[in-house]
């Protein structure tokens, strides 16, 4: 699988029931992303009100060719009063893990969000055990921050997270020195 072969795009609707299945189903969703049985209906709601793309919040398909892989999220993140930055988050398909997929996914997510929103700042946040995503997400050009102390409670107790962030200005050379 060539890096440039991943793309982002508009989840169909054929596709929600894989993507409900990816976040009900703990065995697929994997430990570091199961925080229990939430609402099944959500995703279709939401897909029927804006297709999944709202002015604080989106998801977009991770897909190599037309094959899905998983998802791209993003979240607004309001500081003071008309200032924002947008927090991100993945999950792929178990079987898309560990192939680069999720790194050039974030990538192109990043991309999206620097040219067609004014924020500076986008962050992903992930837990300390995660080393998979760390990886990930410096291998897409972002900084660690820190630890966040007792941040996500999940399996019955409380776990530290590590914030994550890329600003406009590192995103703008890291294309103008690939070429792009």
């Amino acid at each position: 699988m060539a890096s440039d072969e991943v793309k982002l795009r508009l989840v169909s609707e054929s596709e929600l029931g894989v993507l409900e299945e990816l976040v009900q189903d703990p065995e697929a969703v994997g430990s570091f992303q199961w925080f229990g049985w939430t609402d099944p209906g959500v995703w279709r709601r939401r897909w029927a009100e804006n297709r999944l793309l709202g002015d604080d919040r989106g998801q977009l398909a991770v897909a190599v060719g037309e094959e899905f892989h998983g998802f791209v999220g993003w979240r607004r993140v309001e500081t003071v009063q008309r200032s924002y930055y947008w927090n991100i988050g993945i999950q792929l398909l178990p079987g898309s893990r560990g192939r680069g997929i999720g790194t050039r996914a974030q990538v192109l997510l990043v991309d999206y969000l620097f040219g067609y929103s004014p924020v500076v700042r986008v962050e992903a946040d992930t837990e300390t055990g995660n080393l998979a995503e760390q990886r990930a997400l410096e291998k897409a050009g972002f900084t660690r921050e820190g630890v966040l102390r007792s941040v996500t409670f999940r399996d019955g107790r409380w776990r530290d997270g590590v914030r994550y962030s890329v600003l406009r200005e590192e995103a703008d050379a890291r294309r103008a020195s690939a070429g792009g």
